[in-house]
């Protein structure tokens, strides 16, 4: 039999009646500060590579390293480690059948971000000075 409704309703949720979710950003932003470890790791690597080459090349290497856009790719990169091992543990936690309700994943969401920001500024207090 037809279905007589097809017309009348969506076939998909679109981006006008999807509200994102905090798990659901959560989510994206496991990936995102995953792959953007990537970016701070070659750069590290980078670095000492120029170490290892001459003087001349380390001085360049570093001098971009210590500018304010090294300084900021480092720090944010400091977070991304912070952020993807919080939401790491959260996803091991879950993995155990726990914290799946949406309440208690949203404020698991909340306090990986939270304690994120305040690990990656112990961190650059300490490391940094």
């Amino acid at each position: 039999m037809p279905d007589v409704n097809r017309g009348n309703r969506p076939l998909s949720p679109h981006i006008s009646i999807y509200r994102p979710q905090l798990t659901s950003m959560t989510s994206i932003l496991t990936r995102i500060t995953g792959t953007a470890l990537l970016a701070g790791a070659l750069l590290t690597v980078w670095w000492f590579l120029s170490a290892a080459s001459s003087p001349e090349y380390f001085a360049f290497a570093d001098g971009l390293i210590t500018s304010f856009l090294g300084d900021l790719i480092m720090a944010l990169s400091v977070w991304a480690l912070w952020y993807h091992a919080l939401a790491g543990l959260r996803h091991l936690y879950w993995d155990s059948g726990r914290g799946l309700e949406i309440e208690t994943a949203e404020k698991l969401g909340w306090i990986i971000i939270a304690l994120s920001i305040a690990f990656t500024l112990i961190t650059l207090l300490v490391v940094g000075g």
